[in-house]
């Protein structure tokens, strides 16, 4: 009769170490994080983004082809809180557009009589 010289070996589940612990706790706080975020994106942030470019682009618009001046003075004029706002304008179709970076843009463009209005938004 043979003898074995196998021991029987624990395999229960190995304990977590607490490093590995924190990172699914910071994972699941970058999850929730990026959830929260793009809750909070949809409504309120995207509603604010389409209202200062609006605002950006009928002002700067008025400046740049009512007043006649350059759009770099035009930039002068938007308020406080809107530094993201970027401002392009296009002398030939006489439109200035305002961009929040990744969210939305908004056109407003001269028409005789009429000054600067907006183009229809697409939302």
């Amino acid at each position: 009769m043979a003898i074995s010289n196998r021991t029987s070996s624990n395999r229960a589940n190995p304990k977590r170490s607490p490093g590995s612990r924190l990172g699914v706790w910071f994972l699941l706080l970058v999850v929730g994080t990026i959830a929260a975020a793009a809750i909070a994106w949809r409504e309120p942030i995207g509603g604010y983004a389409d209202v200062g470019t609006s605002y950006a682009a009928r002002v700067a618009c008025s400046c740049r082809f009512v007043a006649g001046r350059s759009l770099e003075d035009c930039a002068k004029d938007r308020l406080a809180g809107m530094e993201l706002v970027t401002l392009a304008d296009d002398e030939q179709a006489k439109s200035v557009t305002a961009r929040f970076p990744f969210v939305t843009d908004t056109t407003a463009t001269y028409r005789e009589g009429y000054g600067c209005v907006l183009e229809p938004w697409k939302g």
